[in-house]
């Protein structure tokens, strides 16, 4: 793998992309000439996150824990239902037409199943031209020109131009996908699991790839993964996050040596490790029970349902995402002090590369 570049940090003034108390709950009506609401999914529910320009911020958690629909809402995929998505002073929770046209152009996104993001009618030629063709940034031959560009920019031959996806591997296909995003040069990209769907052999090329074209073009990432083996070799600043709200911010390292919030505890121990002397050694945290409902949010923490240090308190009262060390390393949790007794230290050494 090659070294990761970059931090972010959350709040940042100076961040390229923020996102400010972001809310998106999606309605269960009941009913069929007249509907009413009943209900709401609560998939996101206040998040504050940002990413310094040229920098790249893991998002992990949970299937189900609201990381890809914060991926959707920025693209606008999603209108959030109250929040601000700010990309430089724009806000992109509430441009609209023309202007949202225009913010869009800077942000792309990067989808999870590469089977499933291109169109299977379009010519790989058509895939990557149509974004350019929509932004109207060049004449038919500058466009085909600029495609074959791409391609060679991506590691995939000239020559494919005219083949259709379905002519392709899960890897390859990806790299079209990429190659597709970056089309109109945008600044910030939201990778949704973009190796999850491939081969392990395929999953470390891909991500140099990504890494290579971050360096060249000055790109902005935010990377959403359940992987923490795979985050770790990409993003230097990581987010974790769980049932709609962030738990705990930190810099790779740090979050990998001294967790101080129990899920992130638990996600960390499940990680294996190549090493068989470093892993019979290591305690596995199993967390007992589902996911609880995004309908029904357990009061407190949203964690204790499932928290093996639990006590009366996290019941009661949610507590606040804040700077527990005073060197930006944010924890939501009322015994963040008692972390540590979890799962022995140690875990960063022995995790393998891919």
């Amino acid at each position: 793998m090659e070294k990761p570049a970059g931090t972010a940090t959350v709040n940042a003034t100076d961040a390229l992309m923020r996102v400010e108390d972001l809310v998106m709950h999606f309605p269960i009506t009941q009913g069929i000439l007249v509907q009413r609401q009943v209900g709401a999914i609560k998939a996101v529910d206040g998040v504050s996150l940002s990413v310094k320009r040229g920098q790249t911020l893991g998002l992990v958690g949970e299937s189900g824990s609201g990381k890809s629909t914060i991926g959707r809402c920025i693209v606008r995929l999603y209108k959030p239902t109250s929040g601000h998505i700010y990309l430089d002073n724009d806000d992109l929770a509430v441009a609209q037409g023309t202007q949202l046209r225009e913010v869009r152009r800077r942000v792309q996104m990067i989808f999870q199943d590469p089977y499933a993001s291109l169109n299977p009618r379009f010519t790989v030629g058509g895939l990557i031209a149509e974004p350019m063709q929509i932004h109207k940034t060049g004449s038919k031959a500058e466009i085909r020109e600029r495609v074959e560009q791409l391609l060679d920019r991506v590691g995939m031959n000239r020559r494919f131009i005219d083949r259709y996806p379905h002519e392709f591997s899960g890897g390859q296909r990806q790299r079209l996908a990429i190659a597709r995003a970056i089309a109109i040069e945008p600044e910030f990209i939201i990778a949704d699991e973009p190796v999850s769907a491939l081969d392990v052999s395929i999953r470390a090329q891909i991500l140099n790839l990504m890494q290579r074209l971050q360096d060249q073009m000055g790109l902005t990432y935010l990377f959403v993964s359940h992987d923490l083996s795979v985050v770790r070799h990409v993003a230097p600043r990581i987010a974790v996050m769980y049932l709609g709200k962030i738990m705990e911010v930190s810099d790779r390292d740090e979050i990998y040596s001294n967790p101080l919030h129990p899920y992130s505890s638990a996600l960390l121990s499940a990680v294996p490790i190549a090493n068989p002397r470093v892993e019979k050694q290591r305690k596995r945290i199993i967390l007992k029970g589902d996911l609880p409902s995004p309908i029904h949010i357990p009061p407190g923490c949203r964690f204790h349902t499932r928290c093996p240090i639990a006590q009366d308190i996290c019941r009661q009262v949610e507590p606040p995402l804040e700077d527990k060390t005073g060197s930006n390393h944010l924890a939501a949790c009322h015994f963040s002090d008692r972390v540590g007794s979890l799962t022995k230290a140690g875990s960063v050494q022995g995790l393998g590369t891919l």
